[in-house]
């Protein structure tokens, strides 16, 4: 089911009604607000809620209610606070980092919640058979990569260790002063051994653990029901450590792909917070004084591109690549296409991320283009082979990619066949490189411009274009580990130049995020990794 049937709404100005109703019948919303059930669009249906195998921000959100790190991003700043771990402290050049877990963590099935538990996570998320996208993220612990390399075996050298049940001690490669921003993603969290190896190996993906019934997580609610491509229900949980605070009693996740089909059930009453909003909508809400208060505008830190497999022939040649995406009007996208506010992008790290704004830019330059494919052997685009452009469903994807689509026939000669396919089968898709030219968009793991220009590198889990280059590697790794700002930010702004002169993505646009939000949902703010911890946020009812 995909919510496709919404049935005929009453009056004729109900495209523009929102909540009024057939009679008196008591929707969906309210319902919610009374009983404190919050109704969320999801926009995808999640290819596993494993939280060590999370790659998209829809399922990173919806694992936030069920599992919890050793911290959390704070809901206004994205800054780590404490979570699982009640302090933490480091030394003075931040290669140790000591973490003190809170004594009354527990796990959904009672036990207490100790520091082996995320010692063991770690030996899962670098074991080479499970072959996680954020593997990478663990390099920074001595020996990390060593031991996901094969290189050592004993993983007892890797620089993670238990001192008690409630002291984690990381012992790291080298400085990594941003160690509590990274904690706060999924791929740091820890996991259950137990119910791991009930159903499978260490390294088994996509056993049944994840699947109600079994599923045992850390988080302020437990999973009791996912229905493929209807529901992800889960509830407040009885042994959270800060339970009392929670004031939801259930949090329903709705995977709805068609933009269109979630804005028309909000107006429907049958969701408290959509994902994102038809484009051609957005005016709609901005200019209506009695619809803009349900329009949530939030800027992002969040790239728009797409994605090249240079492994793809002819797309394994800069000056094609560089020809593609220079031959892109971005300012006719945001303008007149993608309508949301959004900036027209040139480089991959969003501007003034945490201090750091690229210099180097991509130019929006057909003349150009054509002289770049004319070096390349194809003038006029002659001897051009037609190539396929994959995206996820999404009718603000469909726009976007049809109006690339004509910029490249019209400018370059060029014909692109357009390939749509559902959320799932596109991560599938990216992850066994089955694609050319991909849609795909980044969102910030945490606050740094590390988290995007890491992606880049030749062994990123994430990167799917297989794209690889030696200085672009040095330049981004020795930032990594740079404790100085301004020879930090020298490292990444020369890494950018080899991403606009190498062209392995297309930037299109920096995000902001349009969506749909009832008022009376109260303690869910708009923030730069649009991400939302369940325990502060509440529903207010009109007696309220």
């Amino acid at each position: 089911m995909r919510f496709r049937s919404l049935g005929v709404l009453c009056g004729a100005t109900a495209g523009l009604l929102l909540f009024a109703g057939c009679g008196k019948r008591e929707s969906q919303v309210a319902e919610g607000d009374r009983t404190q059930t919050l109704l969320v669009g999801n926009l995808i249906e999640p290819p596993d809620l494993d939280p060590q195998l999370v790659d998209d921000d829809r399922t990173q959100q919806l694992i936030m209610s069920i599992a919890e790190g050793l911290a959390q991003y704070d809901v206004k700043t994205c800054l780590p606070v404490p979570a699982v771990a009640e302090s933490w402290e480091h030394n003075p050049d931040c290669t140790q980092w000591t973490f003190r877990l809170r004594p009354d963590a527990r796990w959904s099935d009672g036990r207490p919640l100790t520091a082996r538990d995320f010692v063991y996570a770690y030996r899962r998320l670098l074991s080479p058979g499970l072959a996680a996208e954020y593997a990478y993220m663990l390099f920074n612990l001595k020996n990390g990569q060593a031991f996901y390399t094969g290189k050592i075996r004993d993983f007892g050298q890797v620089g993670v260790h238990a001192s008690g049940d409630q002291t984690l001690v990381m012992d790291l490669d080298h400085p990594v002063p941003y160690l509590d921003k990274l904690v706060c993603h999924p791929a740091w969290y820890p996991v259950p051994q137990a119910a791991i190896e009930k159903f499978g190996k260490i390294d088994d993906r996509g056993t049944r653990w994840t699947r109600p019934g079994n599923f045992v997580g850390n988080g302020p609610f437990d999973l009791v029901e996912w229905k493929a491509h209807q529901i992800i229900r889960v509830v407040k949980s009885p042994t959270y450590w800060n339970r009392d605070h929670i004031r939801l009693n259930e949090v329903d996740f709705l995977p709805i792909e068609d933009n269109a089909t979630e804005e028309a059930m909000f107006r429907r009453g049958q969701l408290h917070v959509t994902a994102t909003m038809p484009q051609d909508k957005i005016p709609v809400y901005k200019n209506d004084p009695k619809l803009r208060r349900y329009l949530d505008q939030t800027t992002m830190l969040c790239t728009y591109f797409y994605a090249y497999n240079v492994t793809k022939p002819p797309l394994d040649n800069p000056q094609v690549r560089r020809a593609l995406s220079e031959a892109i009007d971005r300012k006719e996208i945001v303008e007149r296409v993608a309508l949301g506010g959004q900036p027209p992008a040139g480089h991959l790290t969003p501007p003034n991320t945490a201090g750091f704004t690229a210099t180097a830019n991509i130019p929006s330059d057909p003349e150009l283009a054509r002289q770049e494919l004319a070096k390349a052997g194809f003038p006029g685009g002659k001897g051009f082979p037609r190539f396929e452009l994959l995206y996820n469903t999404s009718e603000g994807h469909r726009q976007i990619a049809e109006a690339i689509q004509q910029m490249w026939k019209r400018e370059l000669g060029v014909e692109v066949t357009l390939r749509n396919v559902e959320g799932k089968v596109w991560s599938e898709s990216m992850r066994e490189g089955n694609f050319q030219i991909a849609r795909y968009s980044w969102v910030g793991d945490y606050v740094d411009p590390s988290t995007f220009l890491d992606l880049m590198l030749s062994d990123d889990g994430n990167n799917y274009g297989h794209w690889k280059n030696a200085e672009y590697d040095r330049l981004v790794s020795a930032g990594d580990r740079e404790p100085d700002q301004v020879r930090r930010f020298a490292d990444y702004q020369r890494a950018e130049e080899i991403l606009v002169d190498q062209s392995p993505l297309i930037p299109i646009y920096f995000y902001t995020r349009n969506n749909l939000r009832v008022p009376e949902l109260k303690g869910w703010y708009g923030n730069l990794l649009d991400e939302h911890a369940f325990t502060d946020v509440y529903l207010e009812t009109p007696a309220q």
